[in-house]
């Protein structure tokens, strides 16, 4: 999925993500629903404000996100 994610980044990035800009629209994240730290970056599991929920991966070396959507709760 062709997405940017906007990410908060205070001791270090990614720390919290904010917002998926798709299709020329934000949707802000209402909910982090689920947090880990792999060897290979970080992976977030988020709820955006029209409800649909997305699987964001960070890895590291790459300085690349994945971006999956799981569909709605």
């Amino acid at each position: 999925m062709n997405a940017t994610v906007e990410c908060y980044a205070g001791a270090g990035y990614p720390e919290r993500p904010r917002a998926l800009l798709m299709d020329g629209e934000r949707f802000g994240v209402v909910q982090v629903e689920h947090r880990a730290r792999t060897p290979r970056g970080v992976h977030f599991r988020v709820r955006l404000d029209d409800g649909r929920r997305f699987l964001l991966r960070y890895h590291e070396a790459q300085d690349a996100w994945r971006v999956r959507e799981l569909g709605a709760r």
